[in-house]
């Protein structure tokens, strides 16, 4: 047995149980003192930033005192966000992350910047003394999935990927059937990503603005340089190799991936082999299970057959004696409908309660210290096989890789692909 299975079975990760819902469901304090409150700073607050922020702040023992972003524009709309929360005019703003990193005071940091920042940030971010939510994908190479998990691991800090379907009742559920062998054995794992692509038409240089105003050099980070225009800035950046993450499959494959792993009790592994055809991609485990990843035109566009009505990201897992589908609908789908006897009625479905929880789930860790449900070793694994999709379905041909080294075999430019250059920011 390993020591990333034993790492995860002695947190009790690597095997659904009834605490997989308490967790989903379980409420914050109802007030927390100054003293007891952790204290939080925001690098990067975009549109899901402040999405996922406002599921922390309902938290009482959760405080946000800086916002750091290289937009004006972004940093004082975080900030009205903060105050209006807290109804003062006390949440500090910044253009320079590092000025976060550098306070003593913070013991926390939500990173939601666009892909090509979240490894270098969080890694800086650890080596700092600071715990890390990290929205996804964590790190657009499967180098930098590598030295984050093993930055963290060295560090000693509680990192929680975005990944929040990991703490979301009906994927729990789903992947308890699976675990206790109620489909029977394993066969196939569905998955469901958006069509891959790489753009690779720039868009035209304009006039680098102020830094104060937006700071460019900051934005790209460890990207290569390129001219300055205001849509990259204005989140069409997504698509653009240099910016995004595994030709974009990464998107929802950081998702449906990582909950096709959990069912196949995989955390501490990944598939052997990778063939991609214009339909997805079909990987293999060692431990004979298929893996489909389905290519989508559009979240609600043209499904294959098996997805029913289950919203966005949809997985099933198929057995031997049953199957089961379950998507952001909250709901769940069973063949045969026996299969969910015995099982607690799942909650309603309400917009941000899946953030809430599994943010609650990062605080209740910085207080334990223990694993958090999509901790390091979970985000390593989900993505470094994300990513081995989308360098099948980029290279055009099968690869194999060797899950111990995460390398491919006999394959020197796939190899080469695992990482990325990285541009001297500083």
């Amino acid at each position: 047995m390993s020591n990333r299975r034993s790492v995860l079975k002695a947190a009790g990760i690597a095997a659904v149980s009834s605490f997989a819902f308490r967790t989903a469901l379980a409420p914050s304090p109802a007030s927390a003192a100054a003293s007891e409150r952790i204290r939080l700073g925001v690098i990067g607050i975009g549109p899901r930033c402040r999405y996922v922020l406002g599921g922390m702040l309902k938290h009482a023992d959760v405080q946000c005192v800086t916002i750091a972003d290289v937009q004006s524009t972004r940093r004082e709309q975080g900030k009205k966000l903060v105050d209006d929360q807290y109804g003062n005019t006390e949440c500090e703003t910044v253009n320079d992350f590092r000025r976060v990193l550098d306070r003593k005071d913070i013991d926390a940091v939500l990173i939601a910047t666009g892909d090509r920042w979240h490894a270098t940030a969080s890694m800086l971010a650890a080596e700092a003394g600071k715990d890390v939510y990290s929205e996804k994908p964590c790190g657009i190479t499967i180098d930098l999935c590598r030295r984050l998990s093993e930055t963290i691991q060295r560090t000693g800090r509680v990192f929680q990927a975005g990944t929040q379907r990991r703490t979301v009742a009906n994927f729990a559920q789903a992947v308890q059937l699976a675990h206790d062998g109620k489909l029977g054995k394993l066969q196939k794992l569905h998955a469901t990503v958006y069509i891959p692509e790489v753009n690779t038409t720039w868009l035209p240089g304009q006039p680098t603005p102020d830094p104060q105003v937006c700071d460019w050099n900051m934005w790209l980070g460890p990207a290569p340089w390129r001219p300055f225009n205001q849509d990259y800035v204005n989140g069409r950046w997504r698509g653009y190799h240099d910016f995004d993450s595994g030709a974009r499959l990464l998107d929802w494959g950081a998702h449906t991936i990582d909950l096709c792993q959990w069912a196949n009790q995989a955390d501490d592994t990944m598939p052997i082999e990778y063939v991609a055809d214009e339909k997805g991609v079909t990987a293999q485990y060692e431990n004979g299970v298929e893996l489909r990843v389905h290519f989508l035109e559009t979240p609600f566009g043209q499904r294959p057959g098996w997805v029913q009505s289950l919203g966005t990201c949809p997985v099933r897992f198929e057995g031997t004696k049953g199957t089961v589908e379950v998507g952001d609908s909250g709901g769940i789908v069973m063949t045969p409908e026996s299969l969910g006897s015995g099982l607690p009625e799942l909650p309603k479905k309400e917009s941000g309660l899946d953030v809430e929880a599994h943010s609650r789930n990062f605080l209740d860790c910085i207080k334990s210290r223990a694993l958090p449900n999509a901790n390091h070793i979970v985000m390593r694994r989900s993505h470094t096989a994300s990513h081995a999709a989308a360098l099948a379905w980029l290279l055009g041909r099968k690869l194999r890789m060797d899950p111990k080294t995460e390398t491919f075999i006999g394959d020197d430019e796939a190899n080469r692909l695992r990482k990325r250059p990285e541009r001297d920011w500083a």
